[in-house]
């Protein structure tokens, strides 16, 4: 990492109108690091926005199956199929060309597909259900895609050996390790893995609609769309007629086991009680199975030995993208389900994205893509950042996968630094041995990084000689108000954090207090704002009020902090802990540029200094800039109340979310979802 003060030399490209290039050497002498940012420079930005970095991208997701190591995706809308490194979320396409429908079979991208839909993996190969009418062969190892069964483009229900059979709409798919098991639109198929010999199994292959139990042929499906297997029984969420039904393999016998046939709804309750609306992707682990109740937006869980439904993630009629233990998860057109080591993977259709589930807790995390925009990029699996900080050399993130990232402003390389991912924790140690629980504000005083870990209600500190992850202040899982030393003190959800060359000053959300660390001592005090008391008042330390405050930065003389609940800026003197408001009216959300009082916010959350301006993530969508001597407030970039991800200069580029700022003293760098943004 850098020091603290800043002299070499900066070289610069400037190009002319005509194309051609000049160099200039500009010296910087007067720069510092202090507050997660480089100062003392003022930014001369002409706001263009570009994107250095981003998560993968996934497009309308279908169905989603895993071998253990990996997860694979039916990328529907990208015609391709789609490899999830679980340990990483990282994302690439093991199969097809993004854009490029067709049948050709062939090795990775020279294969093509037609908007495949199912699939499954036997651990050598996967499975696929394509579209073109015809199952598809993907030899793991090599990308090879062959047809199986079934011939492009032809439709009807013929049993015979592989391309000889034929198929009317082949949806949900799932083996045993000796033969496939797929639903065709109104019968359930087997296919010998073996010889690829297919044969019809139960259902009716005449197009005939139905409810019914019973054996073999008699029985009746309205378009199924999920199956999976365990202890000799099928079981298939017949989605069109909101019901689950068990297939006895053996016997070819087939009964309702939960829902009520054509009456969709929401209850939980067992058997015929409990109701289904449009049951799409099912999974087991053995004793339960798992539901992407795709309209009711929601998973639910059925004890397979009584028939018990309840609802397990998500929140009936409310659709959206929110992490969080059970109903206060958020999905939209949850798809494919499968399970793997008690943890759920979930294809979350409109969210564009892959969600991760403990089945212990029902904790919801997003492993790979973003809510928006969709897309068919390869890449990171880090759903997203929450702080931003840097030496002058490296941006160091806090990720949505709970691991601590830094990324190279040279060659824009991502190096995970601490932390497990997708692993919730709150253990010390170097590298993965450390543990994280949704880690969000993050400082550096040149040496060490210091974060908030919101969830752990504590204060870590990672040393930058070792990489080391120590408690700096705080108790995991204890939260409170608490002044004391290190793990004497309480904090209640720390949302950002900061470093004026002395102290660090914490936000705390929950709290609605600015709370002071000494780092020699692990002193922690109150420096303003009093616990459980929010308002907007301006006063002297515990006499002041805020309102769910979120970011915090300082120039080494004052603090500045983005008082989200109040939609304001605040400012508060380190000598004396007096606050006052520089910028928003408390209680006055808005988009108005303007000085002091005039202007207005929404939810403002981050925020970064260059000395002489303050940069503001505003909840519109916007970066917002504070001269700080005057307090003017002008919008910088993006479109007020518009999110979308497009790079361009102003008012034309925009953000889906901007979140942690901060700045190397030239440029300014913009955490945006799963994207590192740069304006420059």
């Amino acid at each position: 990492m850098t020091a603290n003060n800043f002299s070499s030399p900066v070289t610069y490209t400037v190009e002319a109108e005509d194309g051609s290039t000049q160099d200039y050497v500009v010296t910087v002498e007067h720069a510092v690091l202090m507050g997660g940012s480089v100062q003392g420079i003022e930014l001369n930005l002409a706001a263009s926005v570009s994107t250095l970095k981003t998560c993968a991208t996934l497009s309308d997701l279908y169905d989603i199956a895993s071998d253990g190591t990996s997860l694979y995706v039916a990328d529907y809308g990208n015609h391709t199929i789609r490899r999830v490194d679980i340990a990483t979320g990282g994302v690439t396409t093991l199969a097809g060309s993004a854009g490029q429908p067709g049948t050709a079979d062939g090795v990775g991208s020279n294969a093509r597909f037609t908007y495949p839909s199912y699939l499954t993996t036997d651990g050598t190969n996967v499975y696929v259900c394509d579209n073109n009418k015809a199952i598809r062969k993907i030899v793991i190892a090599t990308g090879e895609v062959t047809t199986f069964a079934g011939k492009a483009d032809e439709a009807a229900y013929v049993d015979g050996t592989g391309t000889d059979a034929r198929f009317y709409g082949p949806h949900g798919i799932t083996n045993d390790g000796t033969y496939l098991y797929l639903l065709d639109y109104t019968a359930v198929r087997k296919i010998s893995i073996a010889t690829s010999e297919v044969t019809t199994f139960a259902g009716s292959t005449d197009g005939y609609l139905g409810h019914d139990d019973g054996t073999g042929l008699d029985a009746r499906f309205f378009n199924p769309r999920g199956i999976t297997i365990t202890g000799g029984a099928l079981y298939i969420a017949d989605t069109l007629n909101h019901i689950i039904r068990k297939l006895v393999i053996s016997t070819t016998e087939v009964t309702t086991i939960a829902g009520s046939p054509t009456n969709p709804g929401t209850d939980d309750g067992i058997g015929s009680s409990a109701r289904f609306d449009d049951p799409w992707g099912i999974a087991t682990d053995g004793t339960n199975l798992y539901v992407a109740d795709r309209n009711n937006e929601t998973i639910r869980k059925i004890v397979i030995s009584t028939a018990e439904v309840s609802t397990l993630a998500g929140e009936a009629g409310t659709s959206g993208y929110t992490d969080l233990p059970g109903t206060g998860a958020r999905f939209e057109s949850p798809h494919g389900i499968c399970c793997q080591d008690s943890i759920l993977y979930v294809a979350d259709r409109y969210n564009y994205c892959i969600r991760r589930i403990r089945t212990s807790d029902a904790d919801v995390r997003t492993l790979a893509g973003s809510s928006v925009p969709s897309g068919v990029t390869d890449g990171w699996g880090y759903p997203g950042f929450g702080g931003f900080a840097t030496d002058g050399d490296y941006l160091y993130c806090t990720a949505g996968n709970c691991t601590i990232q830094r990324f190279d402003l040279s060659t824009e390389e991502m190096t995970a630094i601490a932390g497990r991912a997708h692993v919730y924790g709150s253990d010390d140690g170097t590298g993965t041995d450390a543990s994280f629980y949704v880690p969000s504000g993050i400082t550096t005083d040149g040496i060490d990084l210091f974060l908030c870990d919101n969830w752990n209600h504590n204060v870590r500190k990672i040393d930058g000689a070792t990489g080391e992850v120590t408690t700096l202040a705080g108790l995991a899982g204890y939260a409170g108000s608490d002044d004391g030393i290190g793990s004497a003190a309480r904090f209640f959800f720390p949302s950002d954090i900061t470093w004026d060359g002395t102290h660090l000053y914490v936000v705390e959300n929950v709290n609605h207090t600015i709370r002071k660390i000494d780092p020699s001592t692990k002193q922690v005090t109150t420096l303003a704002g009093s616990a459980g008391s929010f308002g907007s008042s301006d006063g002297i330390g515990s006499a002041a009020r805020f309102n769910y405050p979120s970011g915090i930065t300082t120039d080494g003389t004052y603090l500045y902090v983005t008082d989200g609940g109040n939609h304001t800026i605040r400012k508060i003197v380190i000598a004396t802990a007096e606050v006052s408001t520089l910028a928003g009216s408390a209680g006055n959300a808005g988009s108005m540029d303007g000085t002091g009082s005039a202007a207005r916010f929404n939810s403002p959350n981050s925020i970064c200094t260059d000395g002489i301006h303050l940069y503001i993530s505003d909840g519109n969508h916007t970066i917002r800039k504070c001269t700080i001597a005057t307090a003017v407030v002008t919008t910088l970039a993006g479109a007020v109340d518009i999110s979308d991800f497009i790079d361009g200069t102003g008012s034309s580029a925009r953000f889906l979310g901007p979140g942690g700022v901060t700045t190397n003293g030239f440029d300014l760098y913009v955490a945006d979802g799963g994207a590192i943004r740069k304006i420059e």
